[in-house]
């Protein structure tokens, strides 16, 4: 039997403030355990939550980039269950009336294509806590610094139908909350977390299988591998006769399978109601005025002003828009004096592979775009070679100043006098007559032969073009 895979994902982002959603302590990563956690974060009689404004102004500008109806007047509702790590008895989130209703967003397929995938609803919560299980000899540890870390919580509408669509929406979402400065995207340290639902049904059936929910996925290749395994899973039950039982399951990476962990609850089992200490959240047209002027321009925006403003390619493009930091690190580029084309390149593929190596992020990088900048005007008037310029790359990567400084430094300047090349591609065919004539009985790789003994002797400073030229001129003449 043919199966249809059917995929919706909950994302869990992590709002950039620094204080929590609903008191003054810190949500700063790597403290102590249990130091970032105040009264009213561990639910302690008569403390009262107040809402942290800049979560609000973050959900709306989220809320805006997707096209979304924004709710005029939310209400949180307190999530009753019990949990070891949430000290309350109950989670403060959002139920019926959430602050970011429908809205779509725009994914690219590996084929060139797009889809469009519905996104149901985005509210607001606070996070729990977090249980350790490992170093405490048979118990478990509990610590309450995530608790009241707020959380902006994306469903999307079951619209993805294979796994590669599930990732590149999750990619999609994670990039966008990067862009616009709502999340810092650290999936090492929880600020971005995915729970996945797959189903699968035969093809042609208009009714949803039984899901099952995967929790907690930090990575997107565990992402990738957790999706395979349970689709695998799913198929092969229903196969073999049996059923999917609708359930929350975990994923082991060191097994590379799904367990179970729960069943999977419905909205009725969480008992909501509003919660009696907090007012609703009416938004008024300040309010979305302040959002929309803080919008920075979109990576779909901006992808599509590189190729008509600067004439790149749609890969290249799409390539420099991934980060918000890398676009701007390339446009400070050309305002530096880079040609736009060369400076895509450069940015995408030395400065980024010179990042790589040295495990660093593009914020750390020790290059400036205005050196950068400055390295492309001396490669576009002829100062330098493609290679010489790599040289002056790796002086200024090293510290010993911009190009200028570094050509001066170490005599890197491109020879691009025609007769000081001609007199060395002279002496260099007159004392290799052999490779002469076998390269005029059409042995034509050995142009390569000559170009080599040139650079050499001029240790790379001669400008290749001219070398080339003057080379076929003289050995075919």
């Amino acid at each position: 039997m043919q199966w249809e895979t059917v995929i919706g994902l909950e994302v869990h982002t992590q709002l950039a403030t620094k204080s929590k959603i609903f008191s003054g302590a810190s949500i700063a990563y790597g403290a102590d355990p249990n130091t970032q956690a105040c009264i009213i974060d561990l639910g302690f009689p008569g403390v009262l939550p107040v809402l942290n404004e800049a979560v609000v102004d973050m959900a709306l500008i989220f809320g805006l980039a997707i096209n979304a109806e924004i709710g005029p007047r939310s209400v949180f509702a307190r999530k009753n269950y019990f949990y070891p790590d949430l000290p309350k008895g109950y989670q403060i989130s959002q139920f019926e009336l959430p602050i970011v209703g429908k809205g779509s967003l725009t994914i690219d397929l590996e084929d060139g294509s797009q889809k469009v995938i519905g996104i149901t609803r985005a509210h607001l919560e606070e996070d729990a806590g977090k249980s350790l299980h490992e170093d405490f000899h048979g118990m478990s540890g509990i610590d309450l610094n995530r608790t009241g870390t707020p959380l902006l919580e994306i469903v999307s509408e079951p619209d993805m139908r294979s796994i590669k669509e599930a990732v590149a929406y999750a990619r999609k979402i994670h990039q966008l909350v990067v862009y616009l400065g709502i999340c810092d995207g650290n999936m090492q340290e929880g600020s971005f977390r995915v729970d996945a639902n797959l189903s699968i049904r035969p093809f042609g059936q208009d009714a949803f299988g039984t899901r099952t929910e995967l929790k907690n996925l930090n990575s997107f290749r565990f992402m990738e591998r957790a999706l395979n395994f349970e689709l695998e899973r799913q198929i092969d039950l229903l196969e073999g006769g049996g059923k999917v039982v609708q359930e929350t399951r975990l994923y082991d990476a060191d097994r590379d399978e799904t367990r179970s962990m729960r069943s999977k609850e419905e909205a009725n089992d969480y008992r909501y109601f509003p919660d009696p200490d907090l007012l609703p959240v009416e938004i008024n047209d300040q309010q979305l005025q302040r959002a929309r002027q803080n919008m920075p321009e979109l990576p779909d925006q901006k992808r599509q002003r590189f190729e008509s403003d600067y004439s790149l390619s749609s890969a290249d493009a799409l390539m420099l828009t991934q980060s918000r930091h890398q676009a701007d690190f390339f446009e400070k580029v050309v305002s530096s004096g880079g040609d736009a084309k060369m400076a895509a390149n450069w940015v995408t593929v030395e400065l980024t592979g010179a990042l790589n190596k040295a495990g660093i992020a593009l914020s750390q990088s020790p290059v400036t775009p205005e050196q950068v900048g400055g390295l492309l005007e001396r490669i576009a008037d002829n100062t330098l070679s493609g290679k010489l310029a790599k040289q002056v790359f790796e002086a200024m990567w090293n510290g010993e100043g911009d190009a200028d400084k570094v050509i001066e430094a170490k005599g890197l300047k491109q020879i691009t006098d025609s007769g000081q090349i001609e007199t060395i591609i002279d002496e260099i065919i007159a004392n290799n007559p052999k490779q002469v004539e076998q390269f005029r009985a059409g042995k034509d790789k050995l142009l390569g032969f000559f170009v080599g003994q040139v650079m050499k002797q001029t240790q790379g400073k001669a400008n290749p073009g001219q070398v080339n030229k003057i080379l076929l001129g003289k050995l075919k003449g």
